[in-house]
């Protein structure tokens, strides 16, 4: 049986998830955060970073060998260090809720909310417009919302962490995907695409991502017969003034969801995987200018996998991460300075969407 996407091609397919973004964009913003909520009773987490110049919060508590496995929500940012500010936000919703490690009587505990960070600094003009502990209580709101089925497909491009990122060359953003497994198991990805290496081939224009596609996914692109060819990275940083060859003026962020029932040292792999997913779609990829961090969250409401079923969650895991990132390069627009990939390479065309 071929591959097949879920109804939405979206974290949304993974029953129980919540996605939300809150963004400001204009008189000096450009940034967001992003929350990924787990259901009522946590999700088993993993993590993996490999950029060179990480930007996190509670990743260690993620580590196989330590104590706690469950997950209340994953926060990504914009704002380089100080964007982790937001889990804050998230945090204090979740403490009013009850949520979270339980630590004394009823309601009191402390919520488990790992964070990563995408440097999206002064893109917006300012260097105070940052996000803060508010962007992370209105993420978490339009989260709420989505868990509870409300707000339907999410928005994605130039939404929540995505809203300043730069792809290479190009306009980055928000993407998702996801895939049905033979036994019924759904495997999403959400990324935040914010890499100093390039999505688009310098050959033919074409997103490195566009090859690994479902069946008709990424059809109807049309890039130019002479595409303006990808700017290598030492273009890049030539005309950046080498600003961009800065540790940490980068980095992509993803979080593969599972409905299966995983340990933490599974979800540990299937995070490390991702990362072979977003090599696929980026090149060079975990340099030491990124922060290149994947999250797992594994849900539980099916069965553990057997051997070959663990397989099948880590082959769709690292497809995931890759054509979310393709979405993420299609779903951009272009904002100031940085131009969206439909506008650099594709022809106007009447099946194209720009989010």
């Amino acid at each position: 049986m071929s591959p097949a996407a879920g109804p939405t091609n979206s974290l949304s397919d993974v029953p129980g998830i919540g996605v939300g973004h809150y963004q400001r964009v204009g008189d000096g913003w450009l940034t967001g955060s992003t929350c990924i909520l787990a259901p009522t009773g946590g999700a088993t987490g993993g993590v993996d970073v490999r950029g060179g110049a990480p930007g996190t919060r509670e990743t260690d508590l993620l580590d196989p060998r330590n104590v706690i496995d469950r997950v209340d929500a994953i926060v990504l940012s914009g704002g380089s260090a100080f964007g982790l500010a937001a889990a804050d936000g998230v945090m204090h919703e979740l403490a009013q809720a009850g949520v979270g490690f339980r630590i004394g009587a009823p309601g009191q505990v402390v919520p488990i909310v790992p964070a990563a960070v995408i440097f999206d600094l002064l893109r917006g003009g300012q260097y105070w417009t940052r996000p803060d502990a508010s962007f992370g209580q209105e993420a978490y709101t339009d989260a709420r919302m989505s868990g509870d089925g409300e707000s339907g497909v999410r928005p994605q491009g130039c939404v929540g962490a995505g809203t300043g990122a730069k792809l290479g060359e190009l306009k980055g953003g928000v993407g998702e995907a996801s895939q049905l497994l033979a036994d019924g198991t759904v495997v999403a990805a959400l990324v935040v695409a914010n890499a100093f290496g390039s999505a688009v081939d310098a050959r033919t224009g074409e997103l490195y991502a566009a090859r690994f596609g479902l069946a008709g996914e990424f059809e109807g692109l049309h890039p130019h017969e002479h595409a303006r060819p990808a700017h290598s990275w030492e273009a890049a940083a030539e005309r950046s003034g080498g600003d961009d060859l800065q540790p940490g003026r980068a980095t992509t962020l993803a979080v593969i969801v599972t409905d299966a029932r995983l340990t933490k040292a599974q979800c540990q792999k299937v995070a490390g995987i991702g990362h072979d997913g977003l090599a696929r779609a980026v090149r060079p990829v975990h340099t030491m200018l990124d922060g290149d961090t994947v999250f797992t969250l594994a849900t539980g409401s099916r069965d553990a996998p057997d051997a070959a079923g663990m397989h099948g969650i880590l082959e769709a895991a690292a497809d995931c991460v890759t054509r979310a990132i393709g979405h993420a390069a299609l779903a951009a627009r272009t904002l100031g300075q940085m131009t969206s990939y439909r506008d650099a390479h594709c022809e106007p065309h009447a099946d194209d969407e720009q989010g």
